[in-house]
């Protein structure tokens, strides 16, 4: 077992307002994002690397660009996105911090939601 210690991550504020830990590894990155009240992320996408966020505690409006078109969803703690490779920002609207995990990884392509319901060996 590996553990961790945030004192490992690697910490940067943000000019537009996000403070991020990340935890680079060799196959995938986990950060800990905290967006402050009124803040807008810059826009930006990914060619090769699926980003995954997961909402914590708060409210973002997630802006995406899909076919020339820019779509507009509010998302809130609990909520799953995939960003696929669509150009893609986030703002925080609220009065409050908000939290979020974000994944980072190549994907092969392959369906693997067999194996991960199923590798769990009991000790």
């Amino acid at each position: 077992m590996k553990i961790i210690k945030k004192s490992d991550a690697i910490h940067v504020d943000k000019p537009e307002g996000t403070k991020v830990d990340y935890y680079l590894r060799n196959e995938y990155e986990v950060h800990y994002n905290e967006q402050v009240a009124g803040s807008t992320q810059t826009w930006h996408h990914h060619e090769k690397i699926s980003e995954t966020l997961f909402i914590i505690e708060g409210k973002l409006t997630a802006k995406w660009r899909e076919n020339n078109e820019e779509k507009t969803q509010i998302v809130s703690a609990g909520d799953l996105i995939e960003t696929e490779n669509t150009s893609h920002t986030f703002i925080n609207h609220t009065d409050k911090v908000v939290k979020f995990l974000v994944f980072k990884q190549v994907l092969s392509g392959q369906n693997k939601i067999e194996l991960l319901k199923t590798d769990k060996v009991v000790d």
